[in-house]
């Protein structure tokens, strides 16, 4: 394990084992991905990557002026909640499953601060598939570190952590393999029904 101070993060490397990489990925293969239009800077544009949300009822989330509704937990996604509940006490209703299929599909520099998140909450951040970069600057002061994230492992990314810092997932023309990451939160349950 490797705890950082600034960014307040915890990276374990290898926290999943082959095999819970293997049923996780032979899982998402029936995932229900999709490639939906955010609004960015006033304009409309389809995401580089596919995603799918699972939460429990009531915890839709809303980013990029995007409503997405909870889809219900898969099995060895469900498991992998349990797990990082059991490990590191990180309570989480949600999962972001974003899939790259290349190199060529990215993500762009944000924070996950969207006011339906619990106040004071982890995020936890397990990938598999093809090692990524995984850059992180500060807010205001430009700082920037870079972790390459490798198939099975953690970044838990502690609390107040969005508030100061941002990441992306950067281009790499030419990787090919794909890769999974999935971003287990803490929303607020109904936020959105009010």
């Amino acid at each position: 394990m490797i705890t950082y101070q600034q960014p307040p993060m915890l990276l374990v490397r290898a926290y999943l084992d082959p095999s819970q990489q293997q049923a996780l990925w032979a899982e998402a293969r029936q995932y229900p991905l999709q490639k939906p239009v955010v609004e960015v800077f006033g304009k409309s544009h389809p995401i580089p990557r596919t995603q799918v949300w699972f939460g429990d009822p009531g915890c839709d989330y809303l980013y990029s002026g995007l409503m997405v509704k909870a889809q219900p937990w898969p099995k060895y996604c469900g498991r992998l909640r349990h797990k990082l509940l059991r490990d590191f006490q990180l309570r989480s209703n949600g999962v972001l499953v974003n899939h790259y299929a290349n190199g060529r599909e990215c993500m762009g520099w944000h924070s996950d601060n969207e006011p339906e998140l619990q106040p004071g909450s982890d995020i936890a951040s397990v990938t598999i598939g093809a090692a990524r970069d995984f850059d992180i600057r500060h807010r205001h002061s430009g700082e920037k570190l870079r972790l390459v994230l490798y198939s099975g492992d953690l970044l838990l990314m502690r609390w107040p952590m969005q508030q100061h810092w941002q990441h992306s997932v950067p281009k790499r023309l030419t990787l090919d393999q794909p890769r999974l990451n999935f971003t287990f939160r803490q929303l607020v349950p109904d936020f959105h029904c009010y």
